[in-house]
């Protein structure tokens, strides 16, 4: 028998608090790239966490994560920002979805803006950890990266 995919999934520990609070976590990533604090933003991820994103190489570490925010800091990435547009709830797992923005101080001195989305998997370890984090640039690779 086929089900109708059109009924959205239940999401019995699904609260309003830990949206809130996933929410607040994804404004602090971008505000501990921001201000160059990549020991905090990899202090986000759970200990098994992963980043990966277009034209980069995937982080599986702690200690890599901290190092490929900081290359990308080195390398003139600057005022992240994240916007949330999804959030969904499994008891102790969550997702969450959105976009981003990034400037991209060039050696030429100009700044390009990059654009793209964003999939956050967090899991609740007594705080909120991130066990994934996926970004995908609407943009081609830009020479000089």
């Amino acid at each position: 028998m086929h089900r109708s995919s059109s009924r959205p999934l239940q999401n019995p520990g699904f609260s309003p608090d830990d949206e809130g609070m996933i929410r607040g976590l994804s404004q602090d990533f971008a505000t501990a790239f921001n201000t160059g604090n990549y020991d905090h933003v990899s202090a986000l991820f759970a200990p098994e966490g992963v980043w990966v994103a277009s034209h980069q190489e995937g982080a599986t570490s702690p200690r890599a994560i901290e190092k490929a925010f900081r290359q990308l800091g080195e390398a003139g990435h600057q005022d992240l920002r994240l916007n949330t547009m999804r959030i969904d709830q499994w008891g102790d797992v969550a997702m969450e979805i959105g976009h981003y923005t990034v400037a991209i101080r060039l050696s030429n001195g100009t700044t390009a803006i990059d654009r793209g989305n964003f999939v956050n998997v967090w899991r609740r370890l007594g705080a909120w950890r991130l066990l994934a984090s996926s970004w995908s640039t609407a943009l081609p690779p830009l020479s000089g990266r």
